[in-house]
């Protein structure tokens, strides 16, 4: 019997200066293309993540699924591991984290899927996986990310 699907991300994180003696944390998400996704913001933001094959490491899979997720490749960093997030439906993801304070993408560019659209129409289109992708604060992050992934957030935290 196969074992889950298994996808490995990337959630940076940098401290921004705000009014006064604290700084804000913030986070790096992608907001997920597609139809299904277009008109939702809660819960339908992910950190760059996908699918990776039994044998290769996780963060490599990290690195190259950010790349094509993003359009740029992730900076060089210390990347820390945050251990695994599961999905009800049994996915698996690996997340990595790493501190990024420049890291600020001139465009987001991100490969593309095919799907039928509209549904049942026999119409092929091709939407970009990720169609939007920005710095965001910790508090937001917890509405924006698909449930599953918020435990990161707080796992982040305890690590920084």
């Amino acid at each position: 019997m196969a074992g889950p699907v298994r996808s490995a991300g990337i959630l940076l994180w940098r401290r921004m200066a705000s009014e006064g003696a604290a700084a804000t944390l913030e986070v790096f998400v992608a907001h997920m293309g597609g139809p299904f996704w277009a008109r939702k913001d809660e819960h339908a933001w992910s950190i760059p993540k996908g699918e990776y094959e039994v044998g290769e490491p996780p963060l490599e899979a990290a690195k190259r699924e950010f790349a094509e997720e993003i359009g740029t490749r992730p900076p060089d960093a210390d990347y820390l591991s945050l251990g695994d997030v599961r999905y009800s439906s049994g996915k698996l993801v690996a997340v990595f984290a790493a501190e990024a304070a420049d890291f600020a993408p001139n465009e987001i560019v991100s490969n593309a899927f095919d799907v039928e659209w509209t549904p049942r129409s026999g119409r092929t289109q091709s939407f970009p996986e990720v169609d939007d992708a920005r710095w965001i604060t910790i508090d937001e992050a917890r509405v924006k990310l698909v449930k599953a992934q918020a435990p990161i957030l707080d796992r982040l935290l305890d690590a920084i």
